[in-house]
């Protein structure tokens, strides 16, 4: 149960999978830096300084970091939204 960080090939990237469904349905859904989505945890993830981008699909979100960004800082405030949202 919970929220399980997982690397990715790229170093700039963490995976965010937990055990119950974020995102209805079979489309995935990106939002870049400028954009805004009908789903309201991307929205407050891309405003976490230093995610550079987000990206979900049924289960998980993966986010994309600024290059000058620490996953040690940027981590936590990660995880700190997906539970606020009961994850």
């Amino acid at each position: 149960m919970g929220i399980r960080a997982e690397a990715t090939p790229n170093p700039n990237a963490l995976k965010f999978t937990t055990d119950k469904l974020i995102f209805e349905g079979t489309n995935s859904i990106s939002v870049m830096p400028g954009d805004t989505s009908e789903h309201q945890i991307l929205n407050d993830l891309m405003e976490l300084e230093g995610v550079d981008n987000v990206f979900g699909y049924q289960n998980f979100i993966t986010i994309n970091k600024k290059f000058d960004v620490e996953w040690d800082n940027l981590s936590p405030q990660v995880i700190s939204v997906l539970e606020n949202y009961g994850y």
